[in-house]
């Protein structure tokens, strides 16, 4: 299903709505995609002095500030854990998938808004532009991911083959992360002020997702609330796979796969709707 939009009677552009087309784009536009990002990530480190290294680094600094401060310090505790080290490593497993989405959220409203000389350009695929902050917060998320595991090597010396498993969590992340993408982005262009409601919402995100506190240490009231939350799924299961090394909740991701799947197909129609009254607004 496509729609044409028309002014003064003349048809400005046709988009399609079909629920494979969010691939169908990013297939088509991938060369772009990667070049897009690619600048991104360099653009960040640009200047520096160790460049693209800090990517690595990073990660390892944040592991060795959180086993310091939150195990030595604040002697916080997990069930079933024993030691700071441990508590480091089941906490950045989830902070790993959790920063992955804040990044896009954090980018989503000014997509649109920062590149206004995409918008005028009436060829260029404004779709792409979620797919693109989403493949670089994906690249950030791999090393994250990386330092993890070499972290995990030295306590433990071997990793669960679990792992493996791993893929199957952030696949449908990124289409999370994607239907958000599209739906601030576009929503941004028109009411200003979702850029400013976004800090808030990642600390609530931070609060209602079970990093510092498993799902089962909820009243069984606040639980539920808790599970709505996208985060919170991926999140116990990363820790069933990395660190318990059991296997994933196939049926709930099954579920799960489905659910952003959906959700990235409604965002994309949205966006499709609203795009052509981008240029009227910057």
């Amino acid at each position: 299903m496509s729609v044409s939009f028309k002014r003064d009677g003349v048809e400005l552009s046709r988009h399609s709505f079909h629920p494979l087309e969010p691939l169908a784009s990013a297939w088509k536009h991938r060369q772009l995609i990667a070049h897009l990002a690619r600048r991104d990530i360099l653009s960040r480190y640009r200047g520096s002095f160790m460049g693209l290294i800090w990517s690595f680094v990073q990660p390892l600094l944040m592991l060795a500030i959180y086993t310091v401060v939150l195990g030595y310090f604040l002697k916080s505790k997990w069930p079933g854990v024993d030691n700071s080290l441990e508590y480091s490593l089941v906490l950045f497993s989830g902070l790993i998938l959790f920063n992955f989405l804040v990044e896009c959220i954090s980018r989503a409203p000014t997509l649109v808004l920062a590149n206004p000389n995409y918008v005028r350009k009436i060829v260029f695929p404004l779709e792409v532009l979620p797919w693109v902050s989403v493949a670089a917060a994906l690249f950030h998320t791999v090393l994250t991911l990386a330092a993890w595991i070499v972290f995990y090597l030295l306590v433990h010396h071997s990793l669960h083959w679990t792992i493996v498993y791993v893929p199957l969590l952030l696949i449908p992340l990124t289409f999370v992360a994607a239907a958000l993408g599209w739906f601030l982005s576009a929503t941004g262009v028109f009411i200003r002020d979702v850029n400013q409601l976004i800090p808030p919402i990642t600390q609530a995100l931070m609060f209602l997702s079970p990093l510092f506190y498993p799902v089962h240490d909820v009243p069984p009231l606040f639980r539920k609330i808790l599970l709505a939350n996208p985060l919170s799924f991926v999140i116990e299961q990363a820790r069933v796979i990395m660190i318990w090394g059991h296997a994933p909740d196939f049926a709930g991701l099954g579920v799960y796969w489905i659910a952003s799947l959906v959700a990235a197909w409604l965002a994309f129609v949205w966006f499709q709707y609203v795009r052509d009254g981008f240029g009227d607004v910057i």
